[in-house]
């Protein structure tokens, strides 16, 4: 054959094989990285794609491989349901359940033959936190943002959780890492955390400083202080940021030098026992004349029944306005594997015991309850308000709303969703505008679902909900309610 034409056929080969797959990809290249939709596009152009191939082919092999809810900690059944809740896609599931309903531990809700008629539906209304506060603050929402620091989180996330919070109504936590400019830009109302470090509130000496507080308090938008004494992911350690994480911005918040490490202590260190507790929150709530509690994984009870009665000793407008208490099974940060396996109760038990606790003090109506640990679904939420809870916080479950995909990235900087990392490229593809949407989209949705499940056991509103509406199976075919496995007190 003539080189020539040979030549003429190679290059003719090339150029085919450019049209049909080169130049496509570079299209589809140029699209993804320009869309701000889907952060895994962005940051992962083209082969970022293979995530949703995989999904919807997911269902057709379900037989062959791990199924929904085999996957911890959050199983695919819990994160999908909260990315179509995100997204206000139909949130319906044909062909029956496919949770195991004889495994012990189970919960269900009592149904009754009269469910609540629309016409007697309720909203839920505020509750007042802090009475005896200058400025105590009403709240109606049910569900709220958890605490998740600047830091630990990207200033993008910060400004999607802050203004999908500020449309739905909800409040947002700020964690221990300080109050930053983009928590303020959203507009919601915000819980101002003072963690063990005092980031935020924080003198040159790493002392508690009153000129800082009384300067957060006349924020409007910060409407309660949260002293974190523990929490689930790492009862007996402080939080730790990394330093690849601290930018120049987020050392000057939290006023530690630029790119160390940090780890936060694991103690207050003037705080021994229950009489110097309530000092604390006395002197932090005379200063910014708000409502002040605290957030503990309980690991004695011994310890919290003493608190309780030193605040009767003292009176009752000497307790916390309200306590979050949080689950031993871990949270949004990373932490050594033995405190999140081993230590600290369960949500699942610490709730209840809390509230029965609060009630033989007859502290019950003084003190707020709010639920934090895993409950980031409709059915956990229903079961925090039937416990007793007043609020429900999740952490993980607005993550999940940002797009996160569960890659157990968060202490590494390379978060591929841009969610838990300081990553400008990785941060790009998170854009606060789109997810500030999601962010509503669930709040509204889990809201709409738990008093769904309220409305199908006869409730008319959610926080009306009874330990009896809730049962938890024991043995296949055998259940006990709540309220036979902690009587209320």
């Amino acid at each position: 054959m003539d080189p020539s034409l040979m030549l003429t056929l190679l290059v003719s080969v090339v150029l085919i094989l450019v049209a049909l797959v080169v130049l496509p990809l570079f299209i589809i290249y140029l699209i993804d990285r320009r869309q701000t939709a889907h952060a895994i596009r962005h940051n992962f152009p083209v082969i970022g794609r293979f995530r949703y191939f995989f999904e919807y082919l997911s269902p057709f092999f379900r037989q062959y491989f791990a199924e929904d809810r085999q996957e911890l900690p959050f199983n695919r059944a819990e994160r999908n349901w909260v990315y179509h809740a995100a997204k206000n896609e139909n949130n319906t599931q044909p062909f029956g359940s496919t949770r195991d309903i004889t495994k012990a531990g189970t919960v269900f809700f009592t149904n009754c033959l009269y469910p609540t008629a629309e016409l007697d539906e309720l909203r839920s209304e505020a509750v007042t936190l802090g009475p005896y506060t200058r400025q105590p603050y009403r709240h109606a929402s049910f569900f709220n943002i958890s605490a998740m620091s600047y830091g630990a989180i990207s200033k993008p996330a910060i400004l999607a959780l802050s203004r999908g919070a500020k449309a739905a109504g909800i409040w947002m936590n700020t964690g221990e890492g300080g109050l930053s400019p983009h928590h303020l830009e959203g507009g919601c109302d915000l819980v101002f955390q003072i963690g063990t470090a005092m980031f935020g509130v924080r003198d040159e000496q790493g002392n508690l400083c009153d000129r800082r507080l009384k300067e957060l308090s006349a924020i409007e938008q910060v409407r309660m202080f949260e002293i974190k004494l523990s929490q689930g992911a790492k009862p007996g350690k402080g939080g730790i940021l990394p330093g690849v994480k601290v930018t120049p911005e987020i050392a000057r918040i939290r006023n530690i030098p630029v790119g160390e490490t940090v780890t936060s202590p694991n103690r207050f260190t003037l705080v021994n026992n229950a009489e110097q507790l309530l000092d604390f929150i006395a002197h932090v709530r005379e200063v910014t004349g708000k409502p002040v509690g605290i957030k503990l994984c309980i690991g004695s009870l011994e310890e919290v029944e003493e608190f309780l009665q030193a605040v009767n000793v003292r009176g009752e407008e000497s307790a916390p306005d309200f306590i979050t208490v949080d689950s031993g099974d871990g949270g949004s940060g990373a932490a050594p594997m033995p405190l999140i396996d081993n230590v600290g109760f369960p949500i699942r038990e610490s709730l209840p015991r809390l509230l029965d606790l609060l009630n033989r003090y007859h502290l019950r109506t003084r003190v707020k309850v709010i639920a934090s640990g895993k409950l980031l679904t409709p059915v956990g939420v229903a079961w925090a308000l039937c416990a007793g809870a007043d609020f429900v916080n999740s952490a993980r479950g607005f993550m999940f709303a940002l797009g996160c995909i569960q890659s157990l990235k968060c202490n590494t900087n390379t978060c591929p969703t841009g969610i838990t990392t300081q990553d400008a490229y990785l941060q790009g593809g998170l854009n606060p505008e789109d997810k500030a949407v999601r962010v509503t989209h669930y709040a509204r949705n889990v809201i709409e679902e738990v008093e769904l499940i309220a409305h199908a056991c006869g409730v008319k509103e959610a926080r009306l909900f009874q330990r009896h509406h809730a049962r938890v199976l024991t043995d296949p075919g055998k259940s006990v309610s709540l309220a036979e496995l902690y009587p209320e007190q």
